[in-house]
């Protein structure tokens, strides 16, 4: 029987967790979490994207600000940001929402953010320790991968030796992290991307399938395998104003033992795992400091 994955339930166990470990902070008169994040110009997704951030940070105990700053702000204004946030002690992660605007060097804004408070795990350094598998030092892991692994994880386990694992969808921020992540559990990985030939091929043999491609109800039934786990990181508009997946989900539920649905699957897991990495953050700055003490 197919088990459809409640996102949104596992992810309110996430918070309650963190909100418990945050409580257990204060009463030990220690200094909570602290997230910060820039947003600039005026994106509308983006705007209800970090309201949201913004009130289950508060909502955990965390101490959390949203800069944000006008469409027409210069990189150097905003590098002058980052660098304040480096420097500020409050602040254990610091986030920078994408996309901003097009004058704006990306890449050499998300290289300014401390790579010990690089929230997101988009920092250059924190990307080879993803694919080093450096758990030891490991400090933030992209969120979405990271909610996917650990859904990976309750319904399938941590050990997937012998899996084969599917990735389709080869982005910074979802398809090449997740990939590493499978790697590390054991799978053997397949990356499908736009210039993948027969890309149904390889999803036909897949024991575990991701899809991340912005591209509405891409996988049909026939290119699942029986008995698959499948997550939906998509997220598309209709013109009827509906959300649907990556995944036509209706044709391919029954096929499949546990699969993500859209919304309600994993976009919640996104947010609770921002939430867990700053958490990560401030215990990792907490154990360097006694360390740098004793």
């Amino acid at each position: 029987m197919t088990k459809i994955i409640d996102g949104k339930a596992f992810a309110a166990e996430i918070r309650a967790e963190i909100a418990r470990e945050v409580e257990k902070i204060k009463a030990a008169g220690e200094q909570i979490p602290g997230l910060a994040v820039i947003m600039v110009g005026d994106d509308p997704a983006s705007a209800i994207y970090v309201k949201s951030k913004e009130k289950q940070a508060q909502e955990v105990g965390f101490l959390s600000t949203v800069i944000r700053l006008p469409a027409e702000t210069s990189q150097a204004e905003v590098l002058d940001v980052i660098d304040k946030l480096n420097r500020n002690p409050d602040y254990h992660g610091i986030l920078l929402q994408l996309p901003v605007p097009a004058h704006l060097d990306k890449d050499a804004l998300i290289a300014a953010i401390s790579p010990k408070k690089d929230v997101d795990g988009f920092h250059p350094e924190n990307v080879g320790k993803l694919w080093y598998s450096d758990r030891e030092h490991q400090t933030a892991i992209p969120c979405t991968p990271l909610g996917c692994s650990l859904i990976l994880e309750r319904y399938v386990g941590s050990d997937l030796n012998g899996k084969n694992a599917v990735m389709i969808g080869a982005s910074n921020v979802v398809g090449k992290p997740m990939a590493a992540l499978l790697l590390r559990m054991g799978a053997t990985v397949s990356i499908c991307h736009s210039t993948t030939l027969d890309v149904a091929e390889y999803a036909r043999n897949a024991d575990i399938l991701i899809v991340a491609t912005g591209n509405a109800h891409l996988v049909k039934a026939s290119w699942v395998k029986e008995g698959a786990v499948v997550l939906d990181v998509g997220i598309n508009r209709l013109a009827d104003g509906s959300i649907v997946g990556d995944v036509d989900f209706e044709a391919v539920k029954d096929k499949t033992a546990a699969i993500t649905p859209v919304p309600g699957g994993i976009g919640p897991m996104t947010i609770a795992c921002l939430l867990k990495n700053t958490l990560t953050l401030r215990k990792t700055k907490a154990l360097s400091s006694n360390t740098n003490t004793e």
